[in-house]
């Protein structure tokens, strides 16, 4: 027991003496190892400062490029930085000023005071940079700048670069592409505004003008009732002419208020017809003209042995409001109103609808040549002629002319897209969707010879009656004659050749002067009527050679022909 005892506290002795030996080992090992370490760096550091090149002692010796360039950059010349600024400055305005100088050139504007001066102005820049001071000192470090001598430098580039500045400012909206688009765009948009209401006021003013009454005319109907008045027994109506009603001579229909215009059309028919006694005229105009057209043709009766019957729109005792939807219309307040309230406001505001208010449109004169069988019951044919055309052939073909079994003959005026009957009537409307076709060419009124016969038997009145009653609200055609005419012709028309009748004389400048001299019947349609100031110049003398300048009362009132 005593052994295993002893045995016991041996082993443990042991065992602690062992664990401070290792300890104190390691200790010293790590030690040793860091000493090693010390002295091993210690020698690289010693080994590379020998090879290093000499140094400025008053820079540090260590730190990255960065901070060396730094503190390189504080210890150089001031002035050399600010030269080195105003040298990049004079460098970049010179490549600036050549970009404007070549633009200029490549616009041609080489005789310019823009490319002049930026053409001096570069080379004041070339000039300044080629200085040998400025470019010695940009070139070389070591050379240093005197102050003086810099501050005249910096002077003369600043003045240099401000000038270029203000050249660039004032030239940019000239060189600037997008300036001059918004520019270029902005003048566009101006100009068209000014277009736009310089039409408007000239529809206006060329609307004025066509329904007012010159002051030559009035004059001559006031000259001509004067005449009546002063001497009725002299212009006592004469029986009727039998001549009339026969319908184996050539029948002309005119309806016209207008006595120096229908004088004209009648002239230049007898002058022109070669057996002018086979030519009978029928003139009607409203009560107030009748005496002066009257007293007119008293005066001058027709040459070579023409007749003429001359009525008013109340003779035709059938032409009342319960018969004429059209002549009821006239006469309604709705009717009125459309065409003279704010009439002066409106004009500029809707210059498309102008045309449509023109007082010819409420005249029944205007709407007689629907009526024409009734007028002229015992004739077969007839001429219907505007007061505005002028008759430059003999026309005795047109009644020799076959229309197969058609009421009307007239000439076409459609080409391409343009007068055709959807630009004539509301194709919106189911009645005229359905009844008509859109693309059907429109023909002109002016010269149409009429097969009365066969417009009783096609009951052509019954349908312009028809048509008339249903636009009461105008929401089938607006106002004219030519749209009903349309409507009542249609598919009842023959087309005639074009040189029958030639129209535009009134409103297009552009007519040409062989379809002018090889036509029947030339047409003063539009604004500009022959009769005017406001006519065309290369067309009026083709209507002023048929005026009767011989009548005293023409001479007396100044027509200016």
């Amino acid at each position: 027991m005593a052994v295993a005892f002893r045995g016991g506290r041996g082993g443990v002795g042991s065992g602690q003496s062992t664990v401070l030996r290792s300890f104190f080992s390691y200790r010293i090992f790590i030690s040793a190892l860091f000493s090693f370490l010390f002295l091993a760096t210690f020698s690289v550091v010693l080994n590379s400062s020998r090879h290093q090149p000499p140094q400025d002692h008053t820079l540090p010796s260590m730190g990255n490029a960065y901070m060396q360039r730094t503190f390189l950059a504080l210890q150089s010349d001031p002035l050399k930085t600010r030269l080195d600024l105003i040298h990049k400055q004079a460098t970049d305005h010179l490549t600036l000023v050549n970009a404007y100088a070549a633009y200029a050139r490549k616009l041609k504007l080489d005789a310019s005071k823009q490319l002049k001066l930026f053409e001096d102005l570069a080379i004041n820049f070339s000039d300044l940079q080629s200085k040998p001071g400025l470019k010695s000192s940009v070139s070389d470090n070591s050379n240093a700048l005197e102050e003086d001598t810099f501050r005249v430098l910096e002077k003369e580039v600043k003045d240099k670069v401000k000038t270029a500045r203000m050249m660039i400012v004032e030239s940019k909206e000239s060189y600037d592409t997008q300036l001059k688009i918004q520019k270029l765009k902005d003048t566009i948009f101006a100009v068209q505004e000014q277009l736009t209401k310089a039409k408007k006021n000239g529809a206006v003013a060329s609307l004025i003008s066509a329904k007012s009454v010159p002051k030559s005319l009035h004059c001559l109907a006031m000259r001509l009732v004067g005449e009546r008045i002063s001497n009725p027994e002299k212009y006592k109506d004469a029986p009727p002419d039998p001549a009339a009603e026969d319908p184996t001579l050539y029948h002309y229909a005119i309806f016209s208020d207008n006595v120096i215009a229908v004088s004209v059309v009648v002239r230049s028919v007898v002058m022109n017809a070669e057996e002018p006694w086979k030519h009978v005229f029928h003139v009607v105009t409203d009560r107030m003209n009748l005496a002066a057209m009257k007293v007119w043709f008293k005066m001058r009766p027709l040459d070579r042995g023409a007749h003429i019957e001359i009525k008013s729109v109340e003779d035709f005792k059938f032409l009342n409001s319960s018969y004429a939807p059209v002549l009821r219309q006239l006469e309604s307040a709705k009717l009125q109103k459309f065409y003279f309230e704010n009439q002066a406001e409106n004009a500029t505001k809707d210059s498309h609808n102008l045309k449509f208010k023109n007082p010819k449109y409420l005249s029944m004169l205007n709407h007689l040549r629907f009526y024409l069988p009734e007028m002229y019951s015992k004739l077969n044919k007839v001429l219907f002629l505007d007061d505005d055309v002028v008759v430059q052939k003999d026309v005795t073909g047109l009644w020799k002319i076959n229309l197969d079994g058609k009421v009307n003959g007239a000439v076409e005026t459609c080409f391409g897209s343009f007068h055709r009957y959807g630009q004539y009537l509301n194709f919106t409307h189911p009645l005229i969707k359905e009844s008509f076709n859109p693309n059907a060419c429109a023909w002109a009124f002016g010269m149409n010879i009429f097969d009365l016969n066969a417009w009783r038997r096609e009951k052509c009145t019954d349908q312009y009656h028809y048509w008339q009653n249903l636009n009461e609200d105008r929401t089938l055609w607006k106002l004219g004659t030519l749209p009903p005419g349309l409507i009542t012709f249609y598919s009842k028309t023959k087309s005639l050749d074009k040189s029958w009748h030639v129209l535009g004389l009134g409103y297009n400048p552009g007519v040409s002067m062989d379809e002018i001299r090889n036509a029947a019947v030339i047409h003063y349609n539009g604004n500009m009527k022959p009769w005017l100031d406001i006519a065309m110049n290369q067309y009026k003398s083709l209507w002023t050679k048929y005026v009767d300048n011989e009548m005293e009362f023409v001479q007396m009132c100044n027509f200016g022909l």
